[in-house]
């Protein structure tokens, strides 16, 4: 049943376009990968990794010189790298970014592109200077082998793989981003980078079989277990989801939002669906806002935050000290209540009011004790003044006889 199952959502999650949508050829001048039918660009570079797999998958790097981060980009289940290459290449050239990503589509059903007019519009409004790096999966496009989970895990590790050996790119200088059935390999690698920038997951999964059936536990032949690796993650999480999702629902982001250990502000686009978040301005202008606040250093990035904790703990701690003052004034230990707040609210007023009390009879004690002293120095000079008097009378005598 286990198998049939896994096998089930395996269909249903991966649809590679049949035929390809490109050829991949080599120049005969420069020794060059490239991609057939597209034209030459110098910032575009086709590779082709090995993977742990033994299958061999394409990859698509576009590269600016002025990069601090790599985006790298595990898109959907319908599409190839010449589906989204005219995408990709806008996107570079708006965003001024390096890129290099495992492709896949939009979503489950058939790729939407935006037309450049859109990228126009508002692909200026996002982040600067980031290189992005996008492949596609085994089983796609000109990449050989089968599409599966695990053949996709081990596709982005050498995704991965690449940017470090390759282009020198460091841990925490990348960004996963991860669409739909790519939010799968995307956990599955930021769960074991802890040093990893950031995470963007869009219209992401909770697993597999969660898509098809409402399973309240993981179970062991289910695909793509995101809900179990999320809490994993260190580095900070932005979740997209359109709350119109009509093939995975929104209550997936929301959950995956809920088990991230460092939440970013998430986006539920209000009317979107599976395939079109892209056109919303919200989306871009969001993305924008998350990019620019994960481009700061760890320190500026959570110096404002630590300071708003350490007065909150410190807070806290004088707020403990003043109950931990009050429970010792008190006679007797406190105990656990199990009263009403109505109850304990009658309470904190009467131990307020034999609070006041108790401090009166003290001053009057103190007044009390005052008042005494005077009166035993009043009595010695007195009693001294007796003795001198006495001792006067005396002389007195002692001369007249």
């Amino acid at each position: 049943m286990g198998g049939v199952t896994s096998s089930m959502a395996a269909k249903f999650a991966f649809f590679p376009p049949n035929p390809p949508s490109y050829k991949l050829i080599t120049d005969d001048l420069t020794g060059l990968l490239l991609l057939s039918p597209f034209p030459h660009r110098e910032n575009v570079e086709i590779l082709k990794l090995p993977t742990r797999k033994g299958t061999e998958i394409v990859a698509m790097y576009i590269r600016h010189p002025m990069a601090s981060s790599t985006l790298l980009y595990s898109h959907g289940n319908a599409a190839d790298l010449g589906q989204m290459y005219e995408l990709f290449i806008e996107l570079s050239i708006h965003l001024r970014v390096n890129l290099m990503g495992l492709i896949g589509s939009p979503g489950y059903s058939s790729p939407t592109i935006m037309n450049a007019s859109v990228l126009e519009i508002n692909l200026p409004l996002l982040f600067a200077y980031v290189s992005v790096c996008r492949y596609d999966y085994s089983g796609y496009g000109q990449s050989t082998g089968k599409p599966s989970e695990q053949h996709t895990y081990a596709d982005i590790e050498a995704a991965y793989k690449c940017l470090e050996e390759s282009y020198g790119t460091k841990q925490e200088d990348i960004i996963l981003y991860g669409q739909s059935v790519g939010s799968g390999p995307t956990l599955d690698l930021a769960a074991r980078l802890p040093q990893l920038k950031a995470v963007v997951l869009h219209s992401p999964i909770l697993s597999g079989l969660r898509v098809m059936y409402p399973v309240k536990r993981s179970y062991w032949f289910d695909i793509y277990k995101n809900i179990d690796k999320i809490p994993l993650v260190n580095c900070p999480v932005l979740i997209i989801h359109g709350t119109s999702d009509e093939v995975v629902d929104c209550s997936h982001g929301k959950q995956l939002w809920e088990l991230c250990k460092e939440k970013y502000e998430p986006l539920w686009l209000k009317g979107g669906s599976h395939c079109d978040l892209e056109h919303y301005p919200e989306y871009i202008r969001h993305l924008k806002k998350f990019i620019s606040t994960v481009e700061k250093s760890p320190s500026q990035r959570y110096s404002s935050r630590r300071s708003t904790d350490h007065f909150e703990q410190a807070r806290k701690s004088t707020d403990f000290f003043e109950v931990s003052r009050k429970s010792t004034d008190r006679r007797e230990k406190p105990r656990p209540s199990t009263e009403r707040p109505e109850k304990l609210k009658n309470h904190s007023n009467n131990a307020d009011k034999l609070e006041k009390l108790r401090m009166s009879f003290d001053q009057m004690e103190r007044s009390r004790r005052s008042v005494d002293c005077h009166e035993k120095s009043r009595k010695s000079i007195d009693h001294q003044l007796e003795r001198a008097r006495k001792s006067v009378d005396r002389l007195d005598r002692i001369r007249n006889g």
